[in-house]
């Protein structure tokens, strides 16, 4: 399982890849049931974990049910303890959504729920990020991970980010960052996908931040706060979640 999941991801883009897989996993997760690890979206708990990464697999990482990562479940819990993105009524731009949580957000009351990408067979609205297709100020919340280290202009897509943003408005906007780096790795002379996924971590990223990528959001107008939300989980939970231990959440507001 560990060597096709890794084989799989490396040649089918992850959006295809969930759509044909997620029917597999559903019915292979009938026998992964146990309670060493709980998916916190679906509240579905396993004995394990299925590995993934396209270099170094990561065990225990994927929840088959839902189709969530570590990430994913970091975020669900920061949208819970941190956010009223439950609470209040928003209208709310997801972009390059993620499987785990398309039909969760899609029903809840509170949402005016617009997705939108490029590429993706469950976008709403099909569109390239340098010029996103909405009025000034048109959403309280905007979420788009890790899409920015696939982009040409990563300023002019933080720019189109706030511009659309309403004032007092928030967003998260993840991305891989290494965080033994201080300064975003970059060369627009490496287009060798090998020598791209070695130095980026994947054939098709153009970049790989570095912890500057905070001072990067400021510079385009956002007010960023930096959370290192599994340091103040309990350590039990942590695991149990399969967390990533390491990842900053930045988030992003628009002050008016």
């Amino acid at each position: 399982m560990k060597t096709i999941i890794s084989i799989a991801t490396r040649i089918i883009p992850r959006h295809y890849l969930q759509h044909v897989s997620h029917y597999f996993l559903t019915f292979f997760s009938l026998f992964m049931r146990g309670n060493n690890f709980e998916d916190p979206i679906n509240n579905r708990t396993y004995k394990f974990l299925l590995p993934y990464g396209r270099i170094n697999s990561r065990q225990n990482a994927l929840a088959p049910d839902s189709m969530s990562l570590e990430r994913h479940r970091l975020l669900w819990i920061f949208l819970k303890e941190k956010t009223n993105f439950f609470d209040s009524k928003l209208k709310f731009l997801h972009v390059a959504p993620e499987f785990c949580f398309i039909k969760i957000f899609k029903k809840m009351e509170n949402l005016e729920y617009i997705t939108g990408d490029l590429v993706s067979p469950w976008a709403d609205i099909k569109f390239d990020v340098h010029d996103i297709p909405f009025p000034d100020q048109s959403f309280d919340v905007i979420v788009c991970n890790h899409v920015l280290e696939h982009v040409k202009d990563y300023n002019k897509v933080m720019q189109e980010f706030h511009r659309v943003m309403k004032p007092n408005g928030w967003g998260i906007f993840q991305v891989p960052i290494d965080y033994n780096n201080e300064d975003t790795l970059e060369d627009e002379n490496i287009t060798e996908p090998k020598e791209r996924e070695k130095l980026y971590w994947q054939s098709d990223h153009l970049r790989l931040f570095g912890l500057d990528y905070a001072q990067k959001l400021r510079k385009n107008g956002f007010k960023v706060t930096e959370y290192n939300l599994t340091k103040e989980l309990n350590p039990d939970l942590v695991a149990r979640y399969a967390l990533p231990k390491d990842e900053i959440i930045y988030f992003c507001e628009k002050i008016s």
